[in-house]
């Protein structure tokens, strides 16, 4: 959840679903909530830039005055002194102008800076907030992508704006007002122009508008198919799979392709436009001052004034039509990011929910209903109840629901009906982070980070010291092969603990695990990559590990789970026997013919 400080807003409405629709001004109200947090670096860049714009403005009007000088032809001493005083006040308005440019250029560079590492974090803060389910439905590298690309929109439109935009309206309304005052119809042709060139702008921006998000979204589509492919690099190198990847990736790429030559070849023609707009008043306005001219209305230093004008706005009008184009892609980037914050999270506290407070660790769950469809659920009326200090298991075929009973009771998902209670209190009412805190997970398939071995275990209780860690570790039966590698507690991992074996990820995770010490501990297949003779060490850490704490076993292989205090055996969503390891056998039901499958197994 997004801090209290953070400009991204919070929103709860009953429906989590779907996000609503990106509108322009909800963009530009979450940066100008940015900007607003350094008002004072904004207001620099603004008075630099509104600086070096008037410097542009009034320096054309001095050099008519030395143009329509020199060309009077007088030669005296008064006349060159007068010449090198306008010389020096140029000058000095030249050198006005690059302060004023250096402050507006520094204090962009510290806002912008500051700006994009606020959200940033805002960003990862509001999607790190949102649930188990969002994540398993999106591309890791398209979320990465979209809070880079966040945070970059934010420069590129500030820059627009601060160092194009608003510098081009100043110095075109300086300008039209200057050649109004010398000659109305000039002056009134130029405002005329350039509000015709605006409309034109905001026409076509509108336009190619949906080009813009179609190219963003073909972007974001080809990096999460390559994030995609390389993290399953292991299967497609093991199914042959290069060349079908490779088409897929090419199939992609081809969508970009297409969508950004189309987003390109409209700017082509717009720019082309523009071109002929610029041309034409250039024309015109000198045609016009000719005019006035032989009719000596106007001078020669006139001329040099319109020239400066037009020069200086047609150079600003070219930028912007550069820029327009970054522009527009910043929007749609921007876009993608806001659809994910505007999309409320899942999973959400119930407001002022209070800590989670930790008895015995009895655990209820009470006419639970859960389904990802309708149609298919996943418990129906699922009633359990766990003794404060009871060792569980639960077993059952694939697909039973056993391991999605562990993630309700971590509330990685809301349930649809019912309540699940740890000593009386409703879980959905209480703080995620209180009932996290309580609950030690070592799941089937441990995930560690691109981090040392050290950190990864100390991840179970960041406060712990290195003793405290290597302790946890050695009671994992993870030390000794930590004391084997070359940087031993050092030794980083890789992405997702790739460098480590099946076992030696999961060790990790029970070294974790103990660290932690939850008075509820939760094991999905925690022992399913250990070897036999692995497993029976970490067996004794296990149950030194379970005395005093309520203990919810998954487990496959039965003979894991025998000396369980009780035996749930789930089918279907729903608990179809239960009791210790012998009564389930002398029941003869479905555990009886799971263990006749082992143990034949065993035999053979």
């Amino acid at each position: 959840m997004a801090r209290q400080s953070d400009p991204l807003p919070k929103k709860n409405p009953p429906e989590a679903s779907e996000a609503p629709r990106v509108r322009t001004r909800d963009i530009f109200r979450i940066y100008a909530q940015e900007v607003r947090k350094h008002w004072v670096l904004f207001a620099l860049v603004f008075l630099g830039a509104l600086g070096a714009q008037i410097a542009g403005i009034v320096s054309p009007l001095y050099m008519k005055t030395l143009f329509n000088d020199v060309a009077a032809g007088s030669r005296t001493p008064e006349s060159f002194h007068g010449l090198i005083a306008l010389v020096a006040v140029i000058a000095a308005l030249s050198v006005f102008g690059w302060i004023a440019q250096r402050v507006q250029t520094y204090s962009i560079i510290h806002l912008e800076s500051r700006g994009m590492a606020d959200l940033s974090a805002s960003a990862f803060d509001y999607l790190i907030g949102h649930s188990y389910q969002f994540f398993v439905s999106h591309f890791g590298g398209t979320l990465t992508r979209r809070v880079s690309k966040f945070a970059g929109a934010f420069e590129t439109l500030m820059d627009n704006v601060m160092l194009a935009f608003f510098p081009t309206a100043v110095f075109a309304i300086g300008a039209v007002w200057v050649l109004f005052l010398r000659n109305q119809v000039l002056g009134i042709a130029l405002a005329a122009w350039i509000v015709c060139f605006i409309a034109f702008q905001i026409y076509v921006a509108r336009l190619r508008r949906p080009l813009r998000v179609a190219r963003s979204e073909a972007d974001s589509k080809m990096v999460g198919t390559l994030a995609d492919a390389i993290s399953n690099q292991n299967t497609i190198a093991l199914f042959s799979g290069n060349e079908h990847e490779g088409g897929i990736f090419r199939g992609v790429i081809e969508l970009w392709r297409k969508a950004t030559m189309r987003s390109w070849g409209a700017d082509e023609m717009i720019w082309s436009i523009q071109g002929i707009l610029i041309v034409g008043i250039n024309i015109g306005l000198l045609y016009g001052a000719v005019v006035y001219w032989e009719r000596g209305l106007i001078t020669i230093g006139d001329f040099v004034l319109i020239q400066s004008y037009l020069i200086g706005l047609f150079g600003q009008l070219t930028g912007i039509s550069m820029q327009l184009r970054r522009f527009h892609d910043a929007f749609a980037d921007a876009v993608e990011m806001m659809e994910i914050i505007q999309l409320p999270h899942e999973v959400r506290d119930v407001p002022g929910a209070p800590a989670l407070r930790i008895g015995a660790g009895a655990i209820a769950f009470r006419n639970v209903d859960f389904w990802f469809s309708k149609e298919r659920p996943v418990l129906a009326h699922f009633d359990l109840s766990i003794k404060g200090g009871e060792k569980l298991a639960l077993v059952g075929p694939s697909g039973a629901g056993k391991t999605t009973i562990t993630k309700l009771l971590l509330r990685l998902y809301d349930i649809k009906g019912g309540a699940i209670e740890i000593d009386g209190q409703d879980i959905a009412k209480v703080a995620q982070n209180s009932l996290r805190d309580a609950i030690a997970f070592v799941p089937q398939e441990p995930i560690l980070f691109h981090r040392s071995l050290m950190e990864n275990i100390r991840y179970g209780r960041r406060g712990a010291t290195d003793e405290e860690v290597i302790e946890a570790a050695k009671k994992a039966h993870c030390h000794e092969f930590i004391e084997q590698l070359p940087e031993r507690y050092g030794t980083f991992v890789g992405e997702r603990g790739v460098k480590l074996s099946g076992g030696e990820r999961q060790r990790v995770a029970i070294a974790r695990a103990i660290l932690k010490d939850a008075p509820i501990l939760v094991l999905d297949e925690a022992t399913s990559s250990l070897d036999s003779e692995s497993e029976a060490l970490i067996q004794d850490a296990l149950r030194t590990l379970m005395e005093g704490k309520t203990v919810i076993v998954i487990a496959h292989r039965l003979s894991t789970i025998m000396k369980m205090d009780r035996i749930i055996v789930v089918e279907h969503g729903t608990i179809a026997a239960q009791g210790t390891h012998e009564e389930l056998l002398a029941a003869n039901g479905l555990y009886h013919k799971l263990w006749s499958i082992q143990a034949g197994g065993f035999r053979d």
